[in-house]
């Protein structure tokens, strides 16, 4: 896991939403897309983002795609600022 990964990822306001959104549970492209002004294929690009620094898992599921906060990097991040 990377820090500058992690960072970046962070660092856009989107990304951030899209990361407190998938704290209440599992959501799809398309439900992340919905409340903003963002083209799937946008979404998708943040989606990807936030997948190489570890902080989701995407899953197709039929024709979806499924992602999955995952928030074990966030506590490295913590860990780090708490120094």
């Amino acid at each position: 896991m990377n820090l500058d990964e992690l960072f970046f990822a962070l660092s856009d306001e989107t990304r951030r939403q899209m990361i407190l959104r998938l704290h209440a549970g599992e959501l799809t492209v398309g439900e992340l897309a919905a409340p903003t002004n963002l083209s799937l294929a946008a979404i998708s690009k943040h989606v990807k983002i936030l997948e190489r620094a570890g902080l989701v898992v995407r899953e197709k599921a039929g024709s979806y795609q499924v992602c999955t906060l995952q928030p074990e990097p966030l506590e490295l991040v913590q860990k780090w600022l708490e120094r």
